[in-house]
């Protein structure tokens, strides 16, 4: 469709186009910057799609000072009545373009998913789970680091339709229930089916040389062992932590999307690798706090966000467990964490050596039972 008039704004080129909206590029003229604008299709205006369309927006703006999570600037109503969100441009090619060239290292994947994870563990404790996690919806920033978008699913398909919209080779099992059901387990399966993607150049049920459609990928999903990646630099503790994320029944995986992640983390320090950091936020902790756990190991600091409400972007919010957008699917992660694996401190300077190590960062305990 034709890209809308927006004041301040002067459109440059399209980025996508999909079922539900339009991506474009602009560059802004104060402050000057490209920036992708997701503009909702014309005939998908209605009471419900704007009300998707707005808590997209608080979603991502909720979570956006996330460094694995793409940032908005600013939403509104365009001249034409199309609704709009001003994102962060990432120029390089999103992780399905990458995995499609050929398949991803091990460090590289196990870098990625560490930072992912962080990414939705921060989400799940916000009371959002994101329910469409898939290398397509992973983009990479100016500065090489992967950047999770998509909300869009997130907190506002009702549980009667959930199956709707997902992505079928990265669904759990339960996806496709009778009654499919979504929890923070769901977002960790397809999490390990990522990054079991990006290691085999290929989504984990699709079989080369057969039948690969719809009926025949549920039908795996539900039923086959997940398969053998088959490559000799991939060690058996790899694939046992994808196995264990994509086990058919949710009881059988990783608790926590952080769990997870610290599984990969055991997996580079098996390798000699660079120790990737866990960043997470959480709103229970305030903004101007920052203090150390685990003998320095652990550091725990506030989250603050933008409100997409303003236009132009202005100030800072920090988002609540009340104020979280109403349709969440879940209730705020709370409760004392497990005690960490042993991490490794990242040094404090911007530019690390290459053997160097990060810290796990996460958010202070609060005070109610495990989440």
């Amino acid at each position: 469709m034709t890209p809308p008039d927006l004041p301040g704004f002067t459109y440059l080129d399209l980025l996508g186009s999909g079922g539900f909206a339009d991506v474009y590029l602009y560059e802004q003229q104060l402050p000057k910057r490209r920036v992708a604008v997701k503009v909702l299709l014309t005939d998908r205006i209605s009471s419900a799609s704007v009300e998707e369309f707005t808590a997209e927006a608080n979603v991502m703006a909720m979570l956006s000072t996330h460094p694995a999570i793409v940032t908005i600037y600013q939403a509104g109503v365009a001249r034409d009545g199309r609704p709009y969100l001003v994102m962060e441009y990432c120029p390089k090619p999103n992780l399905q373009v990458r995995y499609r060239r050929e398949p991803f290292s091990v460090a590289e994947s196990l870098r990625v998913g560490i930072q992912v994870a962080a990414a939705v563990e921060t989400a799940h404790r916000a009371g959002v789970l994101h329910r469409d996690i898939k290398p397509a919806n992973i983009l990479v920033t100016e500065y090489n680091r992967p950047a999770l978008t998509d909300f869009g699913i997130a907190s506002t398909t009702s549980a009667a339709a959930e199956s709707a919209g997902l992505s079928i080779p990265w669904s759990p099992p339960e996806s496709f229930a009778d009654v499919p059901r979504s929890d923070p387990r769901s977002d960790v399966y397809a999490l390990g089916a990522t990054v079991y993607t990006l290691l085999a150049g290929r989504s984990p049920f699709e079989l080369p040389g057969q039948r690969n459609g719809a009926a025949e990928l549920i039908q795996r999903i539900e039923t086959m062992p997940l398969p053998a990646l088959g490559r000799a630099d991939i060690p058996v503790s790899l694939q046992r932590a994808l196995e264990r994320a994509m086990a058919k029944p949710s009881a059988d995986r990783y608790d926590s999307a952080i769990a997870f992640a610290r599984a990969l983390q055991k997996v580079q320090i098996e390798l000699s690798h660079a120790v990737t950091a866990i960043d997470i936020l959480d709103d229970h902790v305030p903004e101007d706090v920052e203090q150390d756990e685990d003998d320095g190991l652990t550091r725990v600091r506030g989250v603050v966000s933008i409100d997409p409400e303003t236009a132009p972007a202005a100030g800072l919010t920090r988002p609540s467990a009340t104020t979280a957008p109403s349709g969440s699917r879940f209730a705020p992660r709370s409760g004392p964490e497990r005690a960490v694996d042993a991490t490794i401190a990242r040094p404090s300077s911007g530019a690390a050596a290459p053997d160097a190590v990060d810290a796990t960062m996460r958010r202070a305990p609060t005070s109610a039972g495990p989440g």
